[in-house]
């Protein structure tokens, strides 16, 4: 009975994913295609139907938010026997096992977490103690450098003995300094929370074996998105049982920048040679205009298994194009869409996205809906936790928990001010750079013995800080965070200021309080191995991604990168800035590899989409504070005209109702503009011609043929240009 509830409502495919229960078993689930509900089902299968003891699965996945769904549309299916799932993100399961097993690293299970910007504060400092000048040298790239390392298992000395240039050997050197200065601080940052796992795994073969024993069933979602180190931990925790069943669309897989390699999942057959492979192609989100557009750009990517998705529902519109003359009339043109649409659909502003490739392009958007009043939220915009006075209420929090860490106590031991200056903290970190001791000891050691009134500020500080410490023992969570709040000053300077802002920053801080209370009603029962509630919380803070933030508001419109919008769903979708060197990016543009990830991140863009899919790009656009002229974007080309509606005409081009695209024909038909024609008309070496911004030139070369055809032309003013015929708007001169 209970097999029949599991299985109802689920078609043939996700019903084949569900059973397929021993072994390893890849499930290539398309956009929109179900792939959240055949996994929740399939562990409700193995837990209801075949007995496997909860506590026996891991699941894993890429954001809190899907960790979250999973874990409560699984609880509906079983009841209080789906409590024991070890369901959540790679981070978030990882930290659990190092909060236990740590210690066989001779590390403290008390360690912090440092986001990005405490990390990047760490190179700082590290330059500073090097004297290295922090003008000369970019500390984000170096911490980038630093994550890239990490994401593939490469330790200090193999990149120091690995580097290939004097950047990478920069980037070395500092690699070993920033672990160390980590250490110190005994803190971890989101690298090392994944490749210290790796390395229990790998040192100690009884914290494995135990892993082992424990999860005989593992499940990956998202697995398009694993880096290297994520890799290793999924096979090695499966290595016994090989009951691993992964869940991915490599056309989905957009994350190369951060480490993702997509070659996981296509390879994953070579790694499982008896893997049953089932196919998710049914979609239950976008129409079929959409999905045959968006498979028809994607399709032109080598590296990808094959699938066609398709859907039941009939009908819906055609994509609409749109080419604006300036990235100015593309912003009023997308507005007066949703206007119009709001209007006569009474569809809610909350039903609309605007994405684009890069965050610059948000503006325009963000002026024009701000001239017609209506309400929008930009996504991946500053989180909640990343406000100013959000980070400085945790920097406090976390030097209750752990006194090392140098990066909350520089944020915070003059916040609100009180008279320790810069001068007195680089003294400071002299003094614990020469003792290799953190910051906090060697302020304790500046107040005993340099006298002065620095040092009774010093002292001050130190008191209210032991005081906190002392208090934060019987505390409930909330009321630590408002003594600490309280006690050091800094309600009482936000209200000194009596301003819009400050209001604003209280108010925040409020709602911290308030997330603190939540937190502890929501995780009464966590296994928290003797933590404490404060700890806890911390951990989750931490751990929490963009998107875990994002909520469906009816009200307001929502604009996004494409990156940010994976995952996410909308009735009708704006996706702006459709061209060359803005989508595909300008960095993807002579690299074959990056160039499919654009093409994979154009897909997941477009199959955002639901009931409307509208495209545009602007002939010039303002970029850096210049103007500049752009060209459409080669997707486009890509892209079936019958599945189109063309809504301007700005250039000089016809389109054929009956033409399709074949080979390298293009499916936008950018007319060659002549005053004559026939053979004679056609661009030949030595024809004069003029341009509409470089002005008249003759042709020197005549490249290919057809839509792909180009021009050398040495132009009077400019010099030479190589430029597509199908782009250029050239005239006889």
């Amino acid at each position: 009975m209970l097999a029949e509830t599991i299985l109802e409502g689920l078609n043939p495919e996700q019903k084949r994913a569900v059973e397929c229960t021993e072994g390893p078993c890849l499930v290539l689930a398309g956009a929109g295609s179900g792939k959240t509900r055949a996994l929740t089902h399939r562990i409700a299968y193995l837990v209801g139907v075949c007995g496997i003891p909860a506590e026996a699965m891991l699941a894993v996945t890429f954001t809190n938010k899907a960790a979250g769904e999973m874990k409560e549309r699984v609880e509906k299916l079983l009841g209080p026997s789906g409590n024991a799932l070890a369901i959540g993100t790679f981070h978030s399961i990882c930290v659990r096992i190092l909060r236990r097993e740590i210690g066989h690293l001779e590390r403290s299970r008390g360690f912090v977490i440092y986001d990005d910007s405490d990390s990047v504060g760490v190179i700082k400092q590290a330059f500073k103690r090097e004297d290295i000048d922090p003008k000369a040298h970019d500390a984000k790239h170096v911490r980038w450098r630093i994550d890239q390392w990490k994401n593939d298992g490469i330790l200090p000395a193999e990149a120091k003995a690995s580097a290939g240039d004097l950047d990478e050997e920069f980037c070395a050197r500092f690699y070993g300094i920033y672990q160390r200065m980590l250490l110190d601080s005994n803190a971890l940052d989101f690298g090392d929370i994944l490749l210290m796992t790796l390395q229990l795994m790998k040192r100690f073969p009884r914290v494995l074996e135990f892993y082992q024993r424990r999860w005989q069933y593992v499940l990956v979602d998202e697995y398009q998105d694993t880096n290297r180190v994520q890799y290793d931990l999924v096979n090695l925790l499966a290595s016994q049982h090989r009951n691993i069943c992964v869940v991915g669309d490599p056309d989905q897989s957009i994350y190369a920048w951060r480490g993702a390699d997509v070659r996981n999942i296509l390879d994953f057959e070579k790694d499982y040679p008896e893997t049953e492979v089932v196919r998710l192609e049914r979609n239950y989100r976008s129409t079929q205009p959409i999905l045959s557009a968006a498979a028809a750009v994607v399709s032109n990517n080598i590296e990808r298994k094959e699938k066609r998705l398709f859907t039941e529902r009939e009908g819906g519109d055609l994509l609409r194009f749109f080419e604006a003359q300036d990235d100015r009339e593309e912003a009023s043109h997308v507005i007066r869409q949703i206007l119009s649409a709001h209007r006569t659909e009474d569809r809610p502003h909350g039903q609309f996205a605007i994405l684009y490739r890069t965050n610059a392009q948000s503006r325009a958007f963000e002026e024009e809906l701000l001239k017609y009043d209506i309400a929008y939220t930009v996504v991946g915009g500053v989180r909640f936790y990343d406000r100013a006075e959000i980070k400085d209420a945790m920097a406090y929090l976390r030097l209750l928990v752990n006194p090392a860490d140098d990066q909350a106590l520089l944020r915070i031991v003059n916040k609100p001010t009180r008279g320790i200056g810069k001068t007195t903290i680089d003294r400071v970190g002299v003094l614990a750079a020469e003792n290799q001791i953190p910051l906090f000891e060697a302020l304790r050691h500046f107040a005993e013995n340099a006298g002065g009134r620095a040092a009774g500020k010093i002292g001050t500080f130190l008191s209210l800080m032991a005081t906190l410490q002392e208090e934060a023992k019987s505390r409930p969570l909330d009321q630590i965070i408002g003594l600490a709040l309280d006690r050091s000053g800094y309600l009482s300077s936000l209200e000194r200021e009596e301003t819009p802002e400050s209001e604003s920053r209280r108010d925040n801080l409020l709602e911290l309080m308030t997330s603190a209370r939540d937190f502890v009603s929501a995780n009464e029962e966590l296994e928290d191995d003797g933590r404490s509630e404060l700890e806890l919380f911390l951990d989750q803070v931490a751990l929490i991604s963009d998107l875990d933030s994002w909520a469906d508001r009816e009200e307001r419109v929502s604009l996004m990168t494409v990156h940010s919008s994976k995952g996410l769903e909308f009735p009708v979708v704006f996706l702006v800035g459709m061209e060359e060197r803005i989508f595909p990016h300008a960095g993807s543009m002579g690299d074959e590899f990056g160039l499919e990830e654009e093409r994979r991140l154009c897909y997941v863009a477009m199959t955002r989409a639901m009931d409307s899919l509208h495209i545009s790009h602007a002939s010039e656009r303002r970029r850096y504070g210049e103007l500049s002229y752009q060209t459409p974007s080669r997707f486009l080309d890509e892209i079936p005209s019958e599945v189109v509606e063309v809504l301007s005409h700005r250039r000089s081009r016809s389109r054929s109702s009956s033409s399709s695209r074949q080979g390298s024909e293009s499916s936008f038909d950018y007319s060659y503009s002549q005053e004559q024609d026939g053979e004679e008309g056609q661009p030949r070496q030595g024809m004069r011609v003029r341009h509409t911004v470089f002005g008249v030139g003759e042709i020197t070369a005549v490249l290919g043929e057809g839509a792909n055809q180009k021009l050398k032309i040495r132009f009077d003013r400019v010099g030479m240009k190589t430029i597509m015929v199908r782009f250029a708007q050239l005239e006889m001169a």
